[in-house]
């Protein structure tokens, strides 16, 4: 009951954020061209800086695992790998990047931390984790997103110069190298500056999810219900499926299993929506998988922990 209550405080709220943003485009108090500056500020902005904040701020050499960085690494990238195994059947439609991404992409920053502190009273092992799964969420996205741009054809030199450009100019993969470059380099954060990053950081969430609201489409979202289904199944229950097993298999237990369930099976991030929507998608399936992924996550994430604590795994 704990577990289930924790996993609500943790999702719902941002559930509810996406509730008040329809409210707001119902009643005419935000309107489609404000959500779409909203986003336009999260994407440049807000989450590049959330990531930095993250980033610059860890302590790289905490509990320093070579090994489990590199497991989350792989894991990672097989699950993108299947996430884009199962895409091909709507590969001649516009929104396999948008399967792809969001299949795949975890809310792993925002909850493993809180996770790990409310079951171990410490962030233990979740940074190496979002060091050795993140930054790859992130440059794979933009990969995914500009390669399979819909209307673009592949392949072409064109096409790759697109794709490269696309991953150096990109505000989240800046925000990244910068915050990797601040936390290696052991550059100090001056009170100033550091509130200063902290509060865009802490209002990149909120304002991400309420224009995510104004901007859900229910009708184009239940066009596409059958592709949603299919990726919240894939980010919830399948990945986790796949690699907790592996992962006790190689002998990891408590904290790195908890870690591991985190980034494979929670809630298909904001950052997937913010992405698709300013990278040439339409961001309708993604919009409604992360709606799905976080409203189910809730009960999903609690039955994972629950299935490992009877095996006392954790």
């Amino acid at each position: 009951m704990d577990n289930l209550i924790f996993s609500l405080n943790a999702m719902m709220p941002l559930f509810f954020l996406m509730v008040v943003g329809m409210v707001l485009r119902r009643t005419d108090v935000v309107d489609t061209e404000t959500a779409n500056g909203m986003n336009k500020f999260v994407f440049t902005i807000g989450i590049p800086v959330l990531l930095f904040n993250d980033l610059a701020t860890a302590d790289l050499s905490d509990m320093w695992d070579p090994g489990f960085i590199g497991f989350c690494f792989v894991a990672t990238l097989a699950g993108i790998a299947l996430s884009y195994v199962v895409s091909l059947p709507y590969r001649k439609t516009g929104y396999q990047g948008e399967f792809v991404q969001a299949a795949y992409r975890s809310s792993a920053s925002l909850l493993a931390i809180g996770v790990m502190q409310n079951i171990y009273g410490t962030a233990g092992l979740a940074s190496l984790m979002v060091i050795g799964a993140v930054p790859l969420y992130n440059v794979m996205a933009v990969v995914i997103l500009v390669a399979m741009r819909p209307g673009q054809a592949t392949g072409s030199s064109t096409s790759l110069g697109r794709t490269v450009r696309g991953v150096l100019t990109n505000p989240i993969i800046i925000g990244i190298v910068a915050g990797l470059l601040w936390a290696l380099l052991r550059i100090p954060m001056p009170t100033m500056v550091g509130k200063t990053v902290g509060s865009i950081a802490d209002a990149a969430t909120p304002v991400g999810f309420i224009a995510m609201g104004v901007l859900f489409d229910a009708r184009k979202a239940f066009a596409v219900r059958g592709p949603a289904v299919l990726a919240t199944a894939m980010k919830l229950v399948v990945l986790a499926a796949l690699a907790l097993p592996l992962a006790v298999a190689l002998g990891y237990r408590d904290q790195a299993l908890v870690a591991v369930l985190v980034m494979m099976g929670s809630a298909t991030t904001l950052s997937a929506f913010v992405m698709a929507g300013n990278m040439g998608h339409d961001g309708t399936l993604t919009s409604s998988v992360v709606m799905l992924s976080t409203l189910l996550s809730a009960f999903t994430l609690t039955g994972w922990l629950w299935l490992l604590k009877t095996l006392a795994l954790i």
